[in-house]
């Protein structure tokens, strides 16, 4: 069959029709026009057939009929066109939210409120170690991965992973989580109540083996966010977090160790060179070979 398609002004729209089998859809017709004109793409369309004496509104062709099926026995082949324009807003897909996506936001949050309920009351900050541009570094430095992260973690297309790897991944991060929050406990109670200033051993569980428990256990809850989750952006942010902790961790792994020696030597300190040589390690061989040759050129 030809069929004809026209404005509501019977302007052709299409020269020369369009010719279809007799089994073909509207669909099929909408996909014919969009193929001829190049940019009447079928959602932009509308197409009805013509006023009938007494009729005051056109009849919709639905897009799984039949063209035969619609148009009127012995009436010409004719469909008018609505051209709808461009579709800016379409309808809303069905959403799929898995639960890593919600556990993931929880977990985030909660790291960053014990961040900041210990800024409050645990910490203590001073020009010296922290001036006030650091503010605006850290708030752009963490900012700019929440983003990144939170873009691929809540993505449509996000694949999540199994769900002893997302419980294996969330526990270890909530124990390192608190075990982080007992290790700044711990260094608060070493200040002087009078402000006065010098380096203390901190002792108990990790600090026993590990000379920043506190900076060992802020990189392993970040690793087990990734465990759960699971995304390049995360990992990323882990990586530079390692790197930043691990040198600090590796300058006051140093000044211990040049002072706690220093008081031995001095006299000046109870503990014996083997206890206080045994704790001046951290997170990795490696790294406690490199404070070793450190220490040597130090000397």
């Amino acid at each position: 069959m030809l069929v004809t398609v026209t404005s509501r002004s019977r302007k052709e729209v299409v020269k020369g029709g369009i010719q279809l089998s007799e089994n073909a859809t509207v669909k099929d017709l909408k996909a014919s026009i969009h193929k001829r004109t190049g940019n009447l793409y079928p959602e932009r369309q509308r197409l009805s057939l013509p006023l009938v004496s007494g009729q005051t509104r056109p009849t919709v062709l639905d897009g799984d009929k039949r063209l035969c099926d619609v148009f009127p026995e012995g009436s010409d082949y004719i469909v008018i066109l609505k051209d709808l324009g461009p579709r800016f807003v379409g309808l809303p897909e069905k959403r799929v939210i898995y639960p890593v996506q919600t556990y993931a936001t929880i977990y985030w949050c909660f790291y960053y409120f014990k961040r900041i309920m210990e800024t409050f009351f645990v910490r203590k900050f001073s020009h010296a170690t922290s001036p006030l541009s650091f503010v605006f570094r850290n708030c752009c430095y963490y900012w700019s991965f929440a983003v990144f992260i939170a873009y691929f973690v809540n993505h449509p297309y996000y694949t999540h992973v199994g769900e002893t790897q997302r419980y294996i991944g969330f526990g270890l991060g909530i124990i390192c989580q608190l075990a982080n929050f007992y290790y700044h406990i711990i260094l608060k109670n070493l200040r002087d109540p009078k402000g006065q200033g010098g380096y203390q051993i901190p002792r108990g569980f990790l600090f026993n083996y590990i000379t920043c428990a506190n900076y060992t256990t802020e990189i392993y809850q970040g690793l087990g966010f990734n465990i759960a989750t699971q995304t390049v952006a995360g990992y990323s942010f882990l990586v530079v977090v390692a790197y930043i902790m691990l040198d600090w961790a590796a300058f006051r792994c140093l000044v211990q160790k040049v002072v706690f020696f220093r008081r031995i030597e001095r006299g000046r300190s109870t503990e014996g060179k083997g206890s206080v040589a045994r704790k001046f390690s951290i997170l990795y061989q490696f790294l406690r070979n490199r404070m070793q040759r450190d220490t040597r050129r130090e000397g």
